[in-house]
């Protein structure tokens, strides 16, 4: 059984139709990455997954669970959170006031607060300094430290190189494998497909609201991938 299976989703924000019988599915301890164009549907399958947008009844299932319309806070306290699109912090609260909000649903696990500090030094440093005053890397930092906070067993990762420095980019994509070490799954959404694929055990690329290829990062071409993106008619 996989970690993470998703059978025929359909995603709707009101009456506009984002996904299209999407078929995906991750095993334990994968890293998998999803790549596309701007408008694909990327962003709006995580936060299916996540509990943020409405889907069709019976598609998502996590260890077996159908999970397609729990609450957000819910699927949290199941196992899977979410470093968001644009890091998302709170902006009155401190970075450590952030990290803390991440353990809210109070799973048991290794991921705390010296943990966190450990992995990104810079955060220590920054503890009592308010959200809106770090750096666009020190807040994906921060936002990666609030989803381990929750000690996921799958984050999902939604733009995580967007709008940062190719220095900051690596320094994040560093602590990727040891993230993954310890046990956690990962499944993220990157523009940078050269990245994605350096990460990534597998790839899904989405065109138009649908899965238009899938394959090991070594098997797939240039060419393959640039059709995926913009449609063999193209």
């Amino acid at each position: 059984m996989s970690l993470l299976e998703v059978n025929n989703l359909d995603a709707f924000y009101g009456d506009f139709q984002a996904l299209f019988g999407i078929d995906l599915a991750i095993e334990e301890g994968e890293a998998v990455a999803i790549i596309g164009a701007n408008g694909a549907g990327k962003s709006t399958f995580l936060r299916s997954v996540a509990g943020l947008v409405t889907n069709t009844a019976d598609a998502i299932n996590y260890r077996g669970m159908d999970i397609s319309h729990r609450a957000a806070s819910d699927i949290v306290g199941k196992g899977i959170a979410m470093v968001p699109e644009g890091r998302k912090l709170f902006p009155s609260l401190s970075v450590e006031e952030n990290l803390l909000i991440g353990g809210y649903s109070q799973r048991a696990g290794t991921w705390n607060l010296e943990r966190i500090y450990g992995m990104f030094p810079i955060l220590k440093e920054r503890r009592d300094v308010a959200g809106t005053a770090l750096s666009g890397g020190e807040q994906q930092m921060t936002a990666i430290g609030r989803a381990l906070m929750a000690n996921p067993e799958l984050i999902l990762f939604d733009e995580l190189s967007l709008g940062l420095a190719p220095i900051v980019i690596n320094d994040i994509y560093e602590n990727l494998p040891t993230i993954k070490q310890e046990g956690v799954t990962l499944l993220l959404v990157e523009q940078d497909i050269n990245k994605a694929l350096e990460v990534a055990d597998r790839v899904y690329c989405f065109q138009e609201g649908r899965v238009s290829l899938t394959g090991v990062p070594k098997n797939l071409t240039k060419d393959s991938i640039a059709a995926a993106y913009l449609g063999s008619d193209r």
